[in-house]
């Protein structure tokens, strides 16, 4: 066997719960079920952080490991058989644009893992392997959930205070948001800018005019998916009546599709966009919004570590990534199972140099959040 052949391959079943505190306002309950199996979050939104993940150690005939994770609630079938198609395997002579991995939510755990691989034995970060570095540092977002007015203003200035441009919320037709942003605006003044994310929940044109009403435009950064995404002549009213910059996002482990994204190219229906996926169909998606003179920034399912290091990388090696991204995990998580945290800088991620992904797996926290289930061997 090649020292660069894959000869074993482990799965490690994982949850990690979220920080208390760290979502929902406890007086803002999400009831909404069908919401909540759409995202595949468990019962409710904010029960989201307690699906299980699969932490992917990918092992070289040469000793070299590369790691990976998948996104919530993936399938342990599809890991299993993701496993039997990749060992055996010369990790140089893979298609690393087009692996042998069907599902979306489990490619880039592999994807991640092998990429981790070939950057150790070229000697190079992976945002090497993706084209190169745009940046070191990747601005992010201040992030929670659904919040009341008293709490959403006191998380914005904290997330003002650590020096982040930017802070996002979710929300849905309950909230009444011009009065968040209304008492940020009293706060915070201009140190800060927000952005909306209702996940579609506002489904039409006339519910987000609605409750847009009184909104404070100074403050707003834009609105995310306020309405169905198949409305994209909303999208583009929305664009032109708000004021405000409007942003689609194209989540590929959702089932979406990268031809989503030519419709919406077509109408000049939004602003900018949020893109999450694989490194290479991520890295495609950014030129294409660059090509419309559009900017993007780099999505997520409020990850831990190994992701957020991978999202670094592909927003490092993405041209126009240049509103701050999805990748906050540290706000939200207990642990992020890796040794070395990502370091933040007044708002910014530091994009790893090392070898690969340039980060380690905490085996210590690994043994704390395991559930038991494993697949595979070192």
């Amino acid at each position: 066997m090649k020292d660069t052949n894959i000869k074993y391959i482990r799965a490690t079943e994982v949850i990690v719960p979220a920080k208390p505190g760290s979502l929902n306002s406890d007086t803002v309950l999400d009831t909404d079920k069908s919401f909540a199996k759409k995202f595949m979050t468990g019962e409710s939104w904010t029960e989201f952080a307690n699906q299980p993940k699969w932490i992917i150690e990918i092992k070289l005939a040469n000793g070299l490991i590369g790691l990976g994770e998948t996104y919530r609630s993936a399938s342990p079938e599809l890991i299993g058989a993701a496993c039997k198609e990749l060992i055996g395997k010369d990790v140089l002579r893979l298609n690393w644009r087009r692996l042998p991995v069907n599902d979306q939510r489990i490619y880039e755990a592999f994807e991640s893992a092998i990429l981790d691989l070939v950057g150790k034995l070229l000697g190079v970060p992976v945002y090497q392997i993706l084209g190169g570095a745009y940046r070191d540092r990747v601005d992010c977002l201040g992030w929670t959930g659904r919040r009341t007015p008293e709490e959403a203003t006191q998380k914005a200035f904290e997330a003002m205070e650590k020096g982040h441009k930017a802070f996002k919320f979710k929300c849905s037709d309950e909230d009444k948001v011009s009065l968040w942003t209304e008492e940020i605006a009293k706060r915070c003044g201009d140190g800060i800018k927000i952005i909306l994310d209702p996940n579609q929940r506002w489904t039409t044109v006339e519910k987000t005019l609605e409750l847009m009403e009184g909104v404070e435009k100074e403050i707003m950064l834009g609105l995310e998916d306020p309405i169905l995404h198949g409305d994209i002549a909303g999208f583009r009213f929305l664009k032109e009546k708000l004021g405000i910059s409007m942003y689609r996002h194209i989540s590929l482990p959702y089932t979406q599709d990268i031809r989503d994204m030519i419709a919406f190219i077509r109408a000049d229906a939004v602003d900018g966009y949020n893109f999450n996926g694989s490194a290479y169909n991520s890295v495609l998606l950014a030129e294409m919004a660059h090509m419309e003179g559009k900017s993007c920034w780099r999505g997520s399912e409020v990850d831990l570590g190994i992701s957020e290091t991978v999202g670094l990388h592909i927003a490092a090696a993405s041209i126009n990534c240049t509103i701050p991204s999805d990748l906050f995990g540290e706000l939200v998580r207990e642990d992020d199972l890796i040794v070395d945290p990502i370091k933040f800088e007044s708002g910014a991620a530091l994009v790893p140099a090392g070898n690969g992904l340039g980060i380690e797996l905490d085996y210590e926290a690994i043994s704390r959040y395991k559930t038991g289930m494993q697949l595979g061997q070192l």
